[in-house]
């Protein structure tokens, strides 16, 4: 035992903590759970793909968890904070100034990053590094992924800000409450593209209706492409293309201000900081695959 393996102490308390709020599921299908990765973890064969995994486990039935949290128990609702940020640290408030003027070519544009690509992006990563980075690397991004965004998800339950497109739906000045629904925002144009109510009920019904800060969206774009640029540095203009654009996509749809995506881009920082040290050393033989 060291010091690294206290992260196990403390998922382990959280994990008591999720299956005491839960409520649905019901009592025996947290039961099965809680086995499948005891067993999971006591096995040496699954136990390669459940201890690297449980950082990402911890972070995603943490945010579904955020629904069962009581609103009389949870932190004041910050509505002016990060656009007060935003024009001190900016000037302006750039997310007001991107999503002005809109059209349906910047909709598609927005959308792809923000509502296909964000989510498809995390397998498809793995699965490169598992097919062209050394062996280890892919436990070490998976644990720097997960416990980058459940840092993310536990600062949005203790600094829980309103995104723009609360300012546009209630204005600056209306206090939030934890029983208002959530709102697609610049996605509902993309409802309405499509003939669909996808992203309407999606967001509608979020645990985590005031989530702004940190932007999880930026940070999972950054440090997927950190480990990317670390095992193909070719691949690092494209990679840093797309977090760009992805930042583009999160103001224009009124998600984020600009200051919820440096914050995203400093955990994700942080977390491969940290990781670094993990790091398996990325040699000739993987390097001579990409012609360098």
């Amino acid at each position: 035992w060291t010091i690294y393996d206290f992260q196990y102490l403390f998922l382990l308390i959280l994990g008591i903590f999720l299956f005491y709020i839960i409520e649905t599921p019901g009592i025996f299908f947290k039961i099965l759970i809680v086995c499948t990765f005891a067993i999971g973890l006591y096995l040496p064969v699954p136990r390669k793909f459940f201890l690297p995994f449980l950082p990402i486990a911890s972070w995603l039935v943490l945010f579904y968890s955020c629904r069962f949290i009581p609103g009389s128990k949870r932190p004041h609702i910050y509505v002016s904070v990060l656009p007060a940020l935003e024009n001190i640290l900016y000037g302006d408030n750039l997310s007001v100034i991107i999503a002005k003027h809109t059209n349906t070519v910047k909709d598609i544009l927005a959308w792809l990053p923000y509502g296909v690509i964000h989510f498809t992006l995390p397998f498809l990563t793995s699965a490169g590094l598992w097919w062209y980075g050394p062996p280890g690397i892919l436990a070490v991004f998976s644990k720097s992924f997960g416990y980058m965004n459940l840092a993310g998800v536990l600062t949005q339950l203790i600094f829980p800000c309103s995104p723009p497109w609360y300012e546009y739906t209630h204005g600056m000045n209306t206090p939030a409450e934890y029983t208002m629904p959530g709102h697609p925002g610049g996605l509902a144009r993309i409802d309405k593209l499509f003939g669909t109510n996808t992203y309407t009920k999606t967001f509608g019904g979020s645990p985590m209706v005031f989530g702004a800060f940190p932007s999880l969206h930026s940070g999972c774009a950054i440090i997927q492409a950190l480990f990317i640029s670390h095992v193909i540095p070719k691949f690092r203009p494209f990679c840093f293309a797309y977090v760009m654009w992805i930042w583009w996509a999160c103001m224009y749809f009124t998600h984020h201000y600009m200051v919820d995506l440096v914050g995203g881009g400093f955990y994700a920082v942080v977390a491969f900081w940290i990781a670094w040290d993990y790091l398996p050393s990325v040699n000739k033989h993987f390097r001579n695959r990409w012609d360098y």
